[in-house]
């Protein structure tokens, strides 16, 4: 399910920090201290790895699934170079 900012906004700060999740594998990271982080999991060459995309409000949700899809696009083009078929 796609985040909204109303959710994000609302999020707070709890002990542990948590993730709220969009499509795509972003996902905004909330810590104790209630700083809100974007963030991009992928995997490369069979790990997992993670992109930091901003904090927000800094970086908008419309800015990070734009730079989600820029991401996306620019791992598919290194993975074809990495993998000719």
């Amino acid at each position: 399910m796609a985040l909204s900012d109303t959710a994000i906004r609302s999020a707070k700060g709890k002990n542990a920090a948590y993730k709220l999740f969009d499509d795509g594998g972003l996902h905004i990271l909330v810590s104790p201290s209630g700083s809100k982080l974007w963030r991009l999991k992928y995997r490369f060459d069979g790990k997992e790895k993670q992109l930091a995309l901003g904090s927000y409000p800094a970086t908008t949700l419309k800015e990070a699934r734009k730079q989600r899809d820029e991401a996306r696009e620019l791992l598919e083009i290194r993975m074809a170079a990495t993998n000719p078929q």
